[in-house]
């Protein structure tokens, strides 16, 4: 009979060696390496995808207001009169949107104009580094 005391005379001892434990944090290490920058690269694809999916809300909720009030919000009214009446629109039928105009994925709000230089109104967000152009998540957002 076997007893616990016996087992661990003959030299087997429970645990992991230094050794295997080094080879180990080496594979997770290299694993980390790996799948860490594809991991954050489809974060960056991630918010562009939400500013973009912003944006064309936006763009229901301003062809609404049109709708019934017969104009878009002027630039200083902003995207704001999707949410609160202005004071000069009478036939508002409003809140368009659900919440308050919410930031960009990146924290910076979302830009408007009307008249528009590439439609009849712009609405565009700055990306990731809140300046206009920009390559790749840095690009802007926009709706032309």
């Amino acid at each position: 009979m076997l007893t616990e005391r016996s087992v661990t005379r003959r030299g087997s001892s429970p645990g992991f060696t230094l050794l295997e434990l080094l080879v180990v944090m080496v594979i997770i290490g290299l694993l980390v390496g790996y799948v860490g920058p594809r991991y954050f690269a489809q974060v960056g694809k991630s918010e562009v995808k939400a500013a973009k999916a912003q944006i064309n809300a936006f763009e229901k909720a301003l062809d609404q207001y049109r709708l019934d009030t017969g104009r878009y919000p002027t630039t200083e009214e902003g995207l704001n009169a999707l949410f609160s009446r202005p004071a000069n629109a009478p036939k508002w039928q409003g809140p368009y949107l659900v919440k308050a105009v919410p930031v960009d994925p990146w924290g910076n709000p979302y830009q408007y104009l009307l008249p528009g230089e590439h439609g009849e109104y712009d609405l565009w967000s700055f990306g990731k580094d809140g300046q206009p152009g920009g390559a790749e998540e840095a690009a802007d957002v926009t709706n032309w």
